[in-house]
């Protein structure tokens, strides 16, 4: 895109303006977007689509990992799930249409499940920062 498309400064701008647990969010959003395009580019056969939007999901949860803290167990526990995801991924582009897209399904279940206890945490975080501030 052009670096005139108003469209596309906001976009960049809302990143580097954002928060880290609003970055964590867009990232989240992003790997389930990214994935949703990949389970209609499987209905349609778009090979190279499948691939590249698989790859971006990747992409994604690796640099969910890389923002873990691993001094606490949740971390731990975190980082076990996204490699699990990691993989589930490799396997669903391996075999796109041969039973890629149940994959896909589960690993866009984990992941809307994370992004909503994110936001969820996000509320609360939110709460307590008003009561004390």
């Amino acid at each position: 895109m052009s670096l005139n498309n108003p469209y596309q400064q906001y976009h960049e701008n809302s990143i580097f303006t954002a928060r880290p647990e609003e970055l964590t969010l867009m990232l989240y959003n992003g790997a389930i977007k990214f994935l949703k395009q990949a389970q209609i580019s499987i209905e349609t056969k778009e090979v190279t689509k499948v691939h590249n939007n698989i790859i971006r999901a990747q992409d994604i949860i690796m640099e969910l990992r890389s923002t873990l803290d691993m001094k606490y167990e949740i971390s731990n526990n975190l980082d076990a799930l996204y490699e699990f995801m990691y993989n589930m991924l490799i396997q669903a582009n391996i075999h796109k249409f041969d039973g890629g897209l149940k994959n896909i399904n589960e690993v866009i279940n984990f992941l809307e499940e994370l992004r909503d206890t994110w936001k969820e945490a996000m509320k609360i975080a939110k709460i307590s920062q008003q009561k004390s501030g």
